[in-house]
């Protein structure tokens, strides 16, 4: 049996380092954050804000609790080793702006194309930082399994911003946009942000933003094929 380091603790039933590790391994299993991609944290405390997440750099579906940090409200890393990722900035944003306890991010195949679809849509510069859109889901049965949501008859617009390397200013860019998003943001051709008020929730409007981007990029090839099908053969 593989004993943890020994200036590492045991992990208890409920410890909050053991549930986000488990839940970054199943998120990896799901292909939804292969490699170094992705990131994830939850909150230990509102008054300080300290969140709990993985470090940067590091093999997603690997970390196990004792690998991850803590860091407080400016970004900076209070307890474990590693650093932390730029992404911090946006995480911290959407706690705060969401009273949000957990947020996870994603690098999955369907979100990171449709952002960029999304954005072209548009009309938006992919390469401008100032560009964004917003991507529409609507009619399916799955979007009652985001919050404040009763019935499929409805439509929800995810905010997508264009991607850029300043995280501070795409945090300020994303701020007035997170109160009213569905649980959830797109990056232009870097992924998706979900988020709850806990790790459980957050974990399942995670499901749910990633069942119906799933369900949105195959229903345009649908329409795509069908268009085609429908020409006039000549």
């Amino acid at each position: 049996m593989m004993m943890p380091p020994s200036n590492a603790a045991v992990p208890q039933p409920h410890d909050p380092a053991l549930a986000l590790s488990r839940t970054m391994a199943a998120i990896h299993q799901r292909g939804w954050c292969d490699g170094t991609g992705g990131n994830f944290s939850c909150v230990l405390s509102h008054e300080p804000l300290q969140l709990l997440m993985a470090p940067s750099g590091v093999h997603k579906g690997q970390v196990q609790p004792h690998d991850l940090i803590q860091v407080d409200g400016s970004g900076q890393v209070v307890q474990g080793n590693g650093k932390a990722s730029a992404e911090t900035a946006l995480h911290l944003a959407i706690v705060r702006c969401c009273q949000a306890g957990a947020v996870l991010h994603t690098h999955s195949q369907a979100g990171t194309l449709l952002s960029q679809w999304a954005l072209e849509q548009a009309g938006a510069d992919t390469q401008q930082p100032a560009s964004a859109g917003q991507l529409e889901l609507a009619d399916l049965e799955m979007l009652k399994g985001l919050e404040g949501i009763t019935t499929h008859a409805t439509r929800v617009n995810l905010p997508v911003l264009a991607n850029d390397q300043n995280l501070d200013r795409l945090s300020q860019r994303a701020a007035p946009l997170l109160p009213d998003a569905p649980q959830g943001l797109l990056i232009g051709g870097h992924g998706l942000y979900a988020w709850g008020r806990d790790l459980s929730t957050a974990e399942r409007h995670l499901e749910i933003l990633e069942f119906l981007l799933e369900q949105r990029w195959r229903q345009l090839l649908l329409r795509a094929l069908s268009g085609r099908t429908a020409q006039p053969q000549g």
